[in-house]
């Protein structure tokens, strides 16, 4: 089943996009309709919006940046209700690492007055599958923000084709 039809879709006659497939856009129209895909995520993910199914996030953050050729470390920054509180891209890297600081995860999230955050990056290399450094650095993340009362509810990875979410893997 593909992405598109996993969505609760409204009936095709009420659907004034039904009618359109992927393979039959043009690349300004396919970056136009990806603008597009992005401003409608920005008004689902508004500040206050609570994060209560997995999937939303997901797709969210594959459309961000699954298909960057450089990685993106972010931080969703949830109050006690898991309610967006605000969405940073706090670290790029490059094409195969990014360096994250503890310390200013920690910061943003005081600043924020977070309870709980949701962690992502992107691999460029199309692989999910956490490396000894993302375990690493998730790790000290949740030991870090654990020290200010903030709980790291999932890490994922993003790549074009998948994700993997540390929660469901048991890694966090």
């Amino acid at each position: 089943m593909s992405n598109v039809a996993q969505l609760n879709l409204l009936p095709e006659s009420s659907n004034r996009l039904s009618h359109l497939k992927a393979s039959q856009l043009s690349l300004p129209e396919q970056d136009h309709l990806i603008l597009l895909a992005l401003d409608v995520l920005s008004l689902r993910y508004q500040p206050g919006e609570v994060m209560d199914c997995p999937d939303r996030m997901r797709d969210y953050l594959r459309l961000r940046f699954g298909e960057l050729e450089y990685e993106i470390f972010s931080v969703v920054f949830l109050d006690n209700r898991h309610r967006i509180i605000q969405f940073d891209e706090l670290f790029r890297g490059t094409i195969d690492g990014c360096s994250v600081h503890s310390r200013i995860v920690v910061q943003r999230a005081l600043e924020c007055n977070a309870a709980a955050v949701i962690l992502g990056h992107n691999h460029p290399s199309g692989v999910a599958e956490p490396s000894s450094a993302d375990k690493t650095i998730t790790h000290r993340l949740k030991e870090a923000l654990a020290l200010v009362d903030v709980r790291v509810l999932d890490h994922l990875i993003v790549t074009r084709g998948s994700i993997v979410s540390f929660a469901e893997r048991g890694l966090i």
